[in-house]
């Protein structure tokens, strides 16, 4: 297939959107297919051997964002891709769906940031207004896409309860060669845990930006849980605040690739704390490393945990919930390794070559005019 991925964020910016685009252009290189990047400079010029081309950025909260043009329209007409991806489509992407169906050519929109929440977070008095707006919006812009893909049934649910056309259920793979339970022995690993962990205490950790919508600040329920010691890996504009209100925890910053994956190894439990996750790719990942998971009963992590099997859910919003299921896990080695195994062999099965392949289906799905038989 010959595919144009537009995407609100590409490299040198890491994020899931990122990640997740990443992984889908190193399986169609790998597999003999053609593709081209649209995304906000900066950004390299070619990724895997595939062109990557950029339009004007600017920067709102960190985060860059593309600024919508009909440039856009010219590269895709130039390029003429049998489909268009957006991934976690809004403004930039937005654009790119406008284009694909000008230009009539076949779109599927990756569904990934819970943006009506991440905004409305932001909205102060007026957060209600915002969360609705948000959510007219992004009808509008779905129902420009020929399929949208949900990462799990609980947001697949939330698109259908809000009007968005045509969608289907698509998540996401995992790294199981970098992120395993071997790795554990790795020296830097053990150099690690003597670390944060000097007294042989129960480690603790949560990876992933530290940003209010991740609600980190739930941790200081198990901050003084005995014998544990609590690790926090990644960085953001939540940081200073975090540092304040746990002042026992090691923060061990912005990590990728290997030293990302010996972070998870240096954890004996992995805590998840945001719920509004569409999908909770740092649970697989987790799981991939032998880690049992404790994740809020809500969103994307209802598909990913199975309580008492690969982790425990807790209800957030019960108070107190969250350091009752840490804490038996903290306490209980025998329960650690069993879920450990047991969220391991689940995620064996979640390559980003299978998971890519499905995608492959669902771009088919959408250039055949008979695909409608196959999405909601």
């Amino acid at each position: 297939m010959r595919v144009a991925i537009v995407t609100e964020s590409f490299l040198p910016t890491l994020n899931g959107v990122t990640t997740s685009v990443c992984r889908v252009l190193d399986h169609l290189a790998d597999t003999g297919h053609e593709a081209m990047v649209v995304c906000p400079g900066p950004a390299p010029t070619a990724y895997r051997g595939f062109e990557v081309r950029t339009v004007r950025g600017v920067t709102v909260r960190g985060f860059r964002v593309g600024v919508p043009t009909f440039e856009l329209e010219r590269i895709l007409a130039d390029y003429a891709p049998q489909v268009v991806h957006a991934a976690s489509p809004f403004g930039h992407g937005a654009r790119g769906l406008a284009a694909a169906r000008n230009l009539g050519l076949p779109s599927v929109a990756v569904y990934q940031t819970d943006m009506p929440t991440y905004l409305a977070q932001h909205g102060g008095p007026i957060s209600g207004g915002v969360e609705r707006a948000t959510w007219r919006w992004l009808r509008h812009l779905h129902s420009l896409a020929d399929i949208t893909l949900a990462p799990s049934s609980t947001t697949l649910q939330e698109l259908n309860d809000h009007g968005i056309p045509r969608t289907a259920l698509w998540g996401r793979g995992v790294d199981t060669v970098n992120y395993h339970p071997d790795r554990r022995f790795d020296e830097e690993v053990t150099d690690l845990r003597r670390c944060v962990a000097p007294h042989g205490e129960t480690v603790l950790g949560y990876v992933g930006r530290l940003a209010p919508e991740k609600e980190i600040h739930r941790l200081a329920e198990v901050a003084d849980l005995p014998n544990t010691s609590v690790v926090i890996v990644g960085d953001g504009p939540s940081r200073d605040r975090l540092e304040r209100l746990l002042p026992k925890a090691h923060f061990l910053g912005f990590r990728e690739g290997i030293p990302l994956a010996q972070a998870y190894s240096a954890l004996d439990v992995f805590v998840h704390t945001g719920c509004h996750e569409t999908f909770g790719q740092t649970l697989q990942e987790a799981m991939a490393a032998g880690l049992p998971v404790v994740a809020p009963a809500a969103g994307g992590p209802l598909d990913i945990v199975k309580p008492g099997v690969t982790g425990l859910l807790f209800d957030p919003e019960h108070d107190g919930a969250l350091r009752q299921a840490v804490g038996g896990l903290a306490s209980d080695e025998s329960m650690r390794v069993r879920m450990g195994a047991s969220g391991r062999r689940k995620v064996e099965q979640r390559s980003w070559a299978s998971v890519v392949d499905q995608l492959l289906d669902f771009y088919a799905d959408a250039i055949n005019p008979a695909y409608a038989r196959r999405v909601a």
